[in-house]
Order: C-alpha cells, then sequence, then structure tokens
C-alpha cells in the first residue's frame, strides 16, 4: 500500500518509482519523526504587517551529498536526485546502515539570462548528520558526490505547496518585491529548500536569497 501510495506522488512529479524504491521508502517513513535539522544562526528577522516576512540566517560549512540533475522539468530532476539520495541514505553507502535524515534538503536552481525561466541543471543536496560529517560513507552511485559546501549567508522566506517551476518563479518574484532593489543578494542563482517529503501537499518549503561574499 505505501509503495502503491509513493507510485501515485512519483506520477504527479512525472516519474515513474522503479521498484527497489520499496526498501528505502519504508525505512524513511518508519525514521520519519526523527529528523536533525541543519544547524544555522539566525542574524536577523524581518516583519511585514506584523507577520515574519523574512529572516538572514548563516550556514556553516559542511559535507553534503549531492547529485546533479537536468530533466525536461524541475519537478522530474529533483524526484530522480531524491530517489538516488534516499537509497544513499537507507544503505548504498560504505558502512551499509541507515544514516539519519535532515532537514532542510537544498536545490540550487539558476535562473536564465531574462530571468523568465530555470536551467534545466538542478543540483540537490543532502546534509549529512553530525556524526558523519568528519568521515562521510562513501556512496556506492557514482552519481553522488561528496562535496564540502562553504559558509553561507541567505536571507529565507517561507513558503508553501507543491514545488513547479510556475511556483519557484513566483515565489522568487513575491520575495524580489518585499526586499526591494537590492544588489546584496545574487540575482542568478537561488535555492529550494524542502522540510517535508514529496507525499505531504501542503508541505513547507523555503526559498532563499544568497548574500554575495
Amino acid at each position: 500500500r505505501l509503495f502503491t501510495y509513493w507510485e501515485a506522488v512519483a506520477s504527479t512529479h512525472r516519474v515513474s518509482l522503479p521498484p527497489d524504491m520499496a526498501g528505502p521508502i519504508v525505512q524513511m517513513t518508519r525514521h520519519s519523526q526523527a529528523r536533525e535539522p541543519v544547524p544555522y544562526v539566525t542574524l536577523s528577522q524581518h516583519e511585514k504587517c506584523e507577520e515574519a516576512a523574512y529572516e538572514e540566517r548563516r550556514y556553516p560549512a559542511g559535507k553534503w551529498a549531492c547529485v546533479t540533475k537536468g530533466e525536461p522539468m524541475y519537478e522530474q530532476s529533483i524526484s530522480m536526485s531524491f530517489m538516488k539520495l534516499m537509497r544513499y541514505i537507507c544503505k548504498e553507502n560504505s558502512v551499509g546502515c541507515y544514516l539519519g535524515m535532515t532537514v532542510p534538503v537544498l536545490n540550487e536552481i539558476h535562473l536564465t539570462k531574462e530571468g523568465t525561466k530555470l536551467e534545466r541543471e538542478v543540483v540537490t543536496a543532502y546534509y549529512l548528520p553530525g556524526e558523519f560529517q568528519q568521515n562521510p560513507p562513501v556512496p556506492t552511485d557514482p552519481e553522488i558526490h561528496i562535496s564540502e559546501r562553504a559558509s553561507l549567508r541567505v536571507i529565507t522566506r517561507v513558503f508553501y505547496g507543491m514545488t513547479t517551476e510556475e511556483t519557484i518563479l513566483r515565489e522568487i518574484s513575491l520575495f524580489w518585491e518585499l526586499l526591494g532593489s537590492t544588489d546584496t543578494v545574487l540575482r542568478e542563482t537561488y535555492i529550494v529548500a524542502a522540510y517535508e517529503n514529496p507525499s505531504i501537499p501542503q508541505r513547507r518549503n523555503e526559498i532563499w536569497f544568497i548574500c554575495r561574499a
């Protein structure tokens, strides 16, 4: 039943679920309550009309498992990348055991020169839990790379629901309206941070604007 349910979720992302995903799905579901947050420091919070509008954070340098995909649709790229990462987290690694889930999972995107579309290539990144930061388990999948990502300062804003190219472009546009004119953040590269699994309809996401070094 669980596999059939995830199959239906995958089909909304225009991808098919391979049979070997049954094991990782069961493991992820079993451990769904134990999720380690990626460490960060809140630098400032900004409100508009007495509501939290956005906040500025600093994330320390750390090791991430990354997959790069360039499928025709954004949802296909992130789904296929995350399936690879799920296999790595669940068993397909040099220690042969479940590593533990961290949140958020990051999807780094790039806008075309005109700023009206996303470039096809998306980097999906999973932060290695604290106990594996010094000595990351080696992935058996050659498409997964362990990267030391530099410290990052970002301005973040929450949004809910499915993440598609359309919704992401809308959220970027709304965030620019809120921030106004500024040259302190990058205009071509953004991050979509996902906090919940794809089966949750009104799932929590954030759009991150990356501060210039």
